[in-house]
């Protein structure tokens, strides 16, 4: 049993990851700005399941990640904000998991990418192909300050990147899903799209048995 860290415990991705975590009996402490707003993230799971504890902190802020990441094992990042400038939101997490996380102990990061980023021929990501939409591409530069912030640190990291769609929120998880490597994958007629719950799978299993070491990866079905 491990002691999982989720940054960004409350949104579509990172409840997933909480109960997808919790499920396999790992000791979870989901990291939200409100516990308050909440409540369901709380409590012991049962019947095998690990317990949630849900606490404050900051992401954005290294001393916040130090103090909610200490005794644990491997952190997850799955925050977003999109009241805030995506380079700015995502350079400012990723100085602060850097700096955080080395001063609590943890070595490993799983962090949540984004299918815009990666490649659809060697050199060219998907982002900066012509009739790419301007505010997509500008929110996506986020992503790229995050890969440069985690390649020039000394953590263990692995970036997970999906396909570049929007995901099934209300799909059930099937446990079914596979690793690419930096290209977008290609997807077979009539596959369903994939799902924050096989995300959240592949999120976990990366952060159980890590099998990708400093490097942005696609998942898909």
């Amino acid at each position: 049993m491990s002691r999982i860290v989720v940054f960004g415990a409350g949104g579509r991705a990172g409840v997933k990851v909480v109960a997808e975590a919790a499920g396999r009996g790992h000791e979870v402490t989901a990291v939200v700005r409100n516990p308050a707003a909440h409540p369901d993230l709380d409590g012991d799971r049962g019947s095998g399941g690990g317990p949630v504890r849900v606490v404050a902190g900051d992401v954005t802020d290294a001393g916040s990640v130090a103090e909610v990441a200490a005794g644990h094992d491997v952190g997850v990042q799955v925050a977003a904000r999109l009241d805030v400038p995506s380079e700015e939101f995502y350079g400012a997490a990723s100085r602060a998991l850097v700096d955080g996380l080395a001063r609590a102990g943890v070595t490993r990061l799983v962090a949540l990418g984004i299918g815009s980023v990666l490649e659809v021929a060697p050199g060219v990501r998907f982002m900066d192909t012509p009739g790419f939409p301007a505010e997509a591409r500008t929110f996506s530069l986020g992503h790229v300050a995050q890969l440069e912030v985690l390649e020039g640190s000394a953590l263990d990291w692995v970036v997970i990147a999906p396909p570049p769609v929007f995901l099934d929120g209300e799909a059930a998880r099937t446990g079914r899903y596979r690793f690419g490597d930096g290209r977008v994958p290609e997807v077979a007629e009539g596959e369903p799209v994939f799902s924050y719950a096989d995300l959240a799978v592949a999120l976990v299993d990366e952060a159980d048995r890590p099998e990708h070491h400093r490097v942005q990866v696609a998942v898909s079905y």
